[in-house]
């Protein structure tokens, strides 16, 4: 059966104004079921190798649990609850030997062969999906000023600017276990797109910026254009970017 589209992806990475790189991503393709695939993105945190630790060790399990999943057979929420949940505690253990505490978030999304897409998230990498140029769903951070935008304490512009803008309710690596928010989108379409990204990305563009900027331009041009565009807005202030952006063209 003709879907009516095709999938172009890219992903994109910078140091932004860091010492060193601790945000990790990566596009996988599966090894058995050609147009399925899975995008995940690690935010690292914890001393000099302790964050870059972390975002390997998502990284890894996510390869290696993906290698396993038969799209026809197993369910796409489960793997990504794993993944989630396995990742947890190899960073867990790894913390041991680290001279930091490790943490990471993660954002993670599959693409089945049928065209259903399954999301996982936690921490504040986000996921964005888009249709025909328009936001129509994003991830909700698991940070403190999420919470209070949520009560309705606070704006999301304000939240931008908030002091304790870093602070995250939920993560991996950490002693209490990690969020595990899960998002389906039963049937992906031509028109669509999808992004995950780090706050270094997310944290300087409206959603009509990312929509319009992801709609115009092909996934690889959008990545070094937002990563170009969020690093003059960060005056020498930049944390480190990565993002991943998947789009569904029509066909002809």
């Amino acid at each position: 059966m003709s879907k009516g589209y095709r999938i172009q992806a890219s992903t994109g990475i910078h140091r932004g104004d860091r010492d060193y790189q601790q945000d990790q991503v990566s596009l996988l393709h599966h090894p058995r079921h050609g147009t399925c695939l899975l995008a995940v993105l690690a935010d690292g945190m914890g001393g000099r190798s302790g964050g870059r630790k972390a975002s390997d060790q998502v990284m890894l399990t996510a390869r290696q649990l993906f290698e396993r999943y038969d799209p026809e057979t197993d369910d796409a929420a489960a793997l990504l609850r794993q993944i989630v949940e396995e990742s947890h505690l190899v960073i867990k253990l790894t913390a041991v030997s680290a001279e930091q505490e490790p943490h990471s978030t993660i954002a993670a999304f599959l693409i089945n062969p049928g065209g259903d897409s399954h999301w996982v998230h936690a921490g504040d990498s986000r996921i964005y999906h888009f249709r025909n140029g328009r936001m129509v769903f994003r991830t909700m951070d698991h940070s403190y000023v999420q919470t209070l935008v949520n009560q309705g304490e606070i704006s999301e512009e304000e939240a931008l600017d908030h002091p304790h803008a870093n602070i995250l309710m939920g993560c991996l690596g950490t002693e209490n276990d990690p969020p595990v928010d899960l998002h389906v989108v039963p049937q992906l379409s031509a028109g669509d797109a999808i992004m995950a990204c780090s706050d270094g990305i997310w944290h300087y563009f409206t959603p009509e910026e990312l929509s319009s900027t992801i709609a115009m331009l092909s996934p690889r041009e959008a990545c070094e254009f937002l990563i170009q565009k969020a690093r003059s807005r960060a005056k020498g202030m930049g944390d480190n970017l990565s993002l991943t952006i998947v789009k569904l063209d029509p066909l002809g």
